[in-house]
């Protein structure tokens, strides 16, 4: 199984009057830098993930955006929703034999579910606005391995 992990690109701030309101939250769109993080991404993966990939996204209004740019349809999940539950997560993409995935969401639990994943405990990885960890999952000799396959961030690009 592939399973990409993109954190949401740059998004409005939320003013402060605002800032303890979880809907208001939900509801903050992309900067125009933001957008063309999301868009160069997506041409990056574009030309790297299988067709058949399926893209869940966090029903965040940032996240929906960042993952419209790869497909104009993603699947909303509302496991992914900020402050997510790395198992819940990883139960709802499937993994570690779900089909390839793409998964639109959060800090921390973008950065959580990939040191999980390559380190065997949850730490406070940080990844980057729009940012991607690319992991694979695979057995070689009895033995279940995770392999990074690129983290690649919008500026690289």
């Amino acid at each position: 199984m592939n399973l990409v992990l993109w954190r949401h690109a740059e998004a409005e701030d939320l003013p402060a009057h605002l800032s303890i309101q979880r809907a208001a939250d939900l509801k903050r769109p992309l900067t125009e830098r933001g957008q063309k993080q999301a868009e160069r991404i997506a041409h990056w993966l574009r030309q790297r993930l299988p067709a058949s990939a399926r893209i869940l996204t966090s029903p965040a209004l940032r996240t929906i955006q960042t993952a419209q740019a790869l497909t104009p349809q993603p699947e909303i999940a509302q496991e992914l929703e900020p402050g997510a539950d790395v198992s819940q997560v990883l139960a709802r993409v499937g993994w570690p034999q779900g089909p390839d995935t793409v998964v639109v969401g959060h800090q921390p639990w973008i950065g959580n579910t990939a040191s999980l994943l390559l380190a065997g405990s949850e730490l406070p990885w940080s990844v980057r606005k729009g940012g991607v960890w690319w992991l694979t999952s695979r057995t070689r000799e009895g033995e279940a391995q995770v392999v990074l396959r690129a983290v690649i961030n919008p500026d690289l690009l």
